[in-house]
């Protein structure tokens, strides 16, 4: 029986996403807000409006993901915090798990002594996480991901879409 091998890569050519995260990669966490746009140019109502047709809603979503993707990555991160602080056993677990890789690193490699008993590191960071990932079912944290991702599809898609381009934008594509 034969192999149906799919080229991953023709597929995701068409999107870019190999270009599109490359600068995230590459930039420092302050360089990447540090093209952080104003609350009233984000939050502009007088340019809130319907797309006339999908190639104008594309244009419109291409221009503002780029233009406000700090803005969006805050809009996002504001979304998760709002998803830690709604499911207690999620913050518990995100908690539980922050300071107990802090504790296993303060060891810096060396074994836990605990009475008679010795624990590597590496029985450290299994037990941790036999403890956390059953705690983080419990919590939801699948429910809790596609939350995530639909409502900020939902959020940072729909800004993208109805809000039009500055005029001066607006025509920079066309030929004259």
């Amino acid at each position: 029986m034969a192999r149906i091998q799919i080229p991953i890569d023709v597929l995701t050519s068409r999107l870019n996403l190999g270009d599109r995260f490359a600068s995230i990669r590459s930039g420092s966490l302050s360089s990447r807000f540090s093209n952080l746009r104003p609350i009233s140019e984000f939050l502009d109502v007088k340019r809130v409006s319907k797309p006339a047709n999908f190639a104008e809603m594309q244009s419109r979503v291409n221009y503002n993901l780029g233009y406000f993707s700090s803005n969006y990555a805050v809009v996002f991160t504001m979304l998760c915090i709002y998803s830690l602080l709604t499911s207690k056993w999620l913050l518990f677990d995100v908690i539980f798990v922050a300071i107990g890789m802090f504790v296993i690193g303060k060891l810096e490699g060396r074994d836990l002594e605990f009475g008679q008993q010795r624990y590597s590191t590496m029985q450290l960071y299994t037990g941790l996480y036999c403890i956390a990932i059953p705690i983080a079912f419990i919590g939801g944290v699948l429910s809790t991901m596609l939350w995530l991702i639909g409502a900020g599809g939902v959020v940072i898609l729909g800004h993208a879409a109805l809000l039009d381009k500055p005029i001066d934008e607006a025509f920079s594509g066309e030929a004259v």
